[in-house]
């Protein structure tokens, strides 16, 4: 009875002292407007775009392939709100997270289906506290909301950590690695600009009027069924006089 006692209070002030030196995990505002679900039939000047999940599984593994595994590293004390004490926390060479392809019966990847785009981030990492470098693994169950500001012309997705599942970590740090790590994702990761006007935008030049049709996207919606993503992207279209066309 006095052990369940003490591992109460430990968590208690694991998850007090977490929030101290840490801060209170806060998602990033992401800009423009949330993609969802079109509310009636397309308009017409509307491109369809499908990303099946087997297309980013390709593209997650050559990531981790031939570019190496992304690495976050918060040892500086940057990027973390609200922490009055995070760089005598974080000791110098230690407080990171890196992405691993898979762990056990864990992998890295992107899932379409449920209406819902989910992403289990494998990952092992490290963090200073009271002179003592500590390392952990485990992995992550995020969810991935998408949107799109017409002004800048980009489309943007945020990682939200729906849960994080640790091994190996003491109970009474518990509480720390997990704002740890919710923290090093949200503020190393997010935003995440997907498409940029670059690959949006077109620029169509008229041969023989000396002009061009430009077209801008107006509105993006998006369709999640099992194993892809429809991207429903409304264009609308200006002309322009005496504009080079090469």
């Amino acid at each position: 009875m006095r052990y369940i006692i003490t591992l109460i209070i430990g968590l208690v002030i694991g998850a007090a002292a977490s929030i101290f030196l840490l801060g209170v995990p806060r998602a990033k505002t992401l800009p423009g407007s949330r993609v969802g679900p079109p509310s009636g039939t397309p308009p017409a000047h509307t491109v369809v775009v499908t990303l099946p999940d087997a297309f980013l599984d390709g593209l997650l593994t050559t990531v981790f392939k031939d570019v190496g595994p992304p690495t976050f590293n918060i040892s500086s004390g940057k990027g973390l709100p609200g922490a009055p004490i995070e760089k005598a926390a974080f000791q110098s060479g230690c407080g990171g997270v890196t992405l691993a392809p898979e762990a056990g019966n864990v992998k890295t990847e992107v899932e379409f289906g449920g209406g819902k785009i989910l992403a289990p981030l494998v990952f092992s990492g490290s963090y200073g506290l009271l002179g003592n470098c500590m390392e952990f693994k485990g992995w992550a169950q995020t969810s991935i909301q998408l949107s799109f500001d017409q002004q800048s012309q980009t489309l943007f997705a945020r990682v939200n950590v729906d849960s994080v599942n640790l091994e190996g970590v003491n109970p009474l740090a518990n509480n720390f690695v997990t704002v740890f790590v919710r923290n090093a994702i949200d503020q190393r990761i997010n935003p995440i600009a997907v498409l940029r006007p670059s690959q949006l935008q077109l620029m169509i030049p008229v041969t023989g009027s000396n002009g061009s049709v430009q077209a801008n996207v107006k509105e993006i919606n998006s369709e999640i069924h099992d194993g892809s993503l429809r991207l429903l992207i409304n264009y609308e279209f200006s002309g322009a006089k005496n504009q080079p066309t090469g």
